[in-house]
C-alpha cells in the first residue's frame, strides 16, 4: 500500500537547482522579525519571490527545528522554492529538504555530501578567498562569502571584507558565490559588478516593514544589474 508524501512535490523541471538563478537568498533570524511570527515572514518573502531560504535558528532544540523546518518546507515547497537547513544534516534526511547550509564548525561538506548524496544542495559560508578555494576543492555546490559591508549580526566574523574581497573570490572559483553582510537595495550593484552572482540577506527582509515589498525590490535590483 503505497502512501501519501508529507510536502507538495516540486515539479523536476522548475526546481530551483541553480544558486546563480536564486539571485536572493533569505537566511532567517527570528529574533529580527519586529515581534511577528517568523513562518508569517518568510510567506511574506515567499509571495515576493524569494526561491530559496536558509532556515538559521541556532539555538532551537532538534524537536522545535524539525517542527518548524517541517511547516516552512510545505510553504516553500508550495511556492516553488528551495528550503535549505543550517548545520543540520539530520534535520535535512528526516524532512527531505532540499539542502543543508554549511559553517566552517559543521560536519565537513565531502561528508555531509555522502550522507545527503547528490540530490541534494550544499552550501558554504566563506569569510576570506582562502576559505573559498577550500570549498571548491569540497563538494559544495555554492559559497555564501561575507561580512561586505558592516552588520551586527556578522560581527563575530571580523571587519568588512569589502567588495575587493569579492573580486578576488570570483577569480578564484567558479563556483557560485552569494554576498552577505550589510547589503540593501542600494549595495546590489556594487557587489554584483565586483562578480557576485546573487546576494544573502538577513534583516534587510527578516525586519522590513513589508517583507514581501522588500523581496521583490531586491530582486529587482539583482535582475537590473545583470543586464
Amino acid at each position: 500500500m503505497s502512501r501519501e508524501p508529507r510536502f507538495p512535490i516540486r515539479n523536476p523541471q522548475s526546481a530551483i537547482r541553480n544558486p546563480r538563478e536564486w539571485g536572493l537568498y533569505l537566511v532567517t533570524d527570528r529574533r529580527q522579525t519586529r515581534g511577528r511570527d517568523l513562518l508569517e515572514v518568510a510567506r511574506e518573502a515567499l509571495r515576493g519571490g524569494v526561491r530559496a531560504i536558509q532556515l538559521r535558528e541556532k539555538d532551537l532544540t532538534t524537536r522545535d527545528l524539525y517542527h518548524l523546518a517541517e511547516t516552512l518546507l510545505i510553504a516553500t515547497r508550495e511556492a516553488g522554492a528551495a528550503l535549505l537547513i543550517n548545520d543540520r544534516v539530520d534535520v535535512v534526511m528526516a524532512l527531505s529538504a532540499d539542502g543543508v547550509h554549511l559553517t566552517h564548525k559543521s560536519l565537513p561538506p565531502r561528508e555531509a555530501r555522502e550522507l545527503l548524496g547528490p540530490g541534494k544542495l550544499i552550501g558554504m559560508s566563506c569569510h576570506c578567498t582562502a576559505e573559498v578555494r577550500d570549498a571548491m576543492e569540497s563538494a559544495v555546490d555554492f559559497v555564501v562569502l561575507g561580512p561586505i559591508f558592516e552588520t551586527p549580526s556578522k560581527a563575530p566574523y571580523g571587519p568588512p571584507l569589502t567588495a575587493a574581497a569579492l573580486q578576488e573570490a570570483r577569480a578564484a572559483t567558479s563556483l557560485p558565490i552569494l554576498a552577505i553582510g550589510g547589503i540593501k537595495k542600494a549595495q546590489v550593484r556594487d557587489v554584483m559588478a565586483a562578480g557576485a552572482d546573487g546576494v544573502a540577506v538577513i534583516s534587510a527582509i527578516m525586519s522590513a516593514p513589508d517583507p514581501a515589498a522588500a523581496t521583490s525590490q531586491l530582486l529587482a535590483a539583482v535582475a537590473a544589474s545583470r543586464k
